[in-house]
């Protein structure tokens, strides 16, 4: 993480982890279709620990489950401490819910029927 991205209590700011997040999650989505995904929810949001400037973050999913439209999606957040990469700290978590669309912004099925 970069200094741009921290808080006035010198750690980074939540709301962009949580945008890195959602994008981890959207690929996650979009391993079951070649379709546009657009999150429709976000739950059970945890933040666990800091994450501080040079502090590098992985984000680790799994589908939870596929519906017709939508696919649920858990997200795990790591950061590797910067001064000490044996320091590997769980910084977040939350479930995602990304819902398969058209061109029109309307849900469609995520298998083609």
């Amino acid at each position: 993480m970069l200094p741009r991205d921290t808080n006035p209590g010198g750690t980074i700011f939540g709301g962009v982890i949580l945008s890195q997040l959602d994008l981890a999650g959207g690929i996650e989505a979009r391993k079951h279709a070649d379709k546009l995904f657009v999150t429709v929810a976000m739950r059970g949001i945890e933040f666990i620990a800091p994450v501080f400037v040079g502090d590098v973050v992985s984000f680790y999913t799994r589908t939870v489950k596929v519906g017709r439209t939508s696919a649920t999606v858990s997200i795990i957040v790591e950061a590797m401490r910067y001064r000490d990469s044996d320091n590997i700290v769980r910084v977040m978590e939350a479930e995602a819910v990304y819902v398969a669309v058209d061109e029109g912004r309307k849900p469609i099925p995520i298998k083609d029927e």
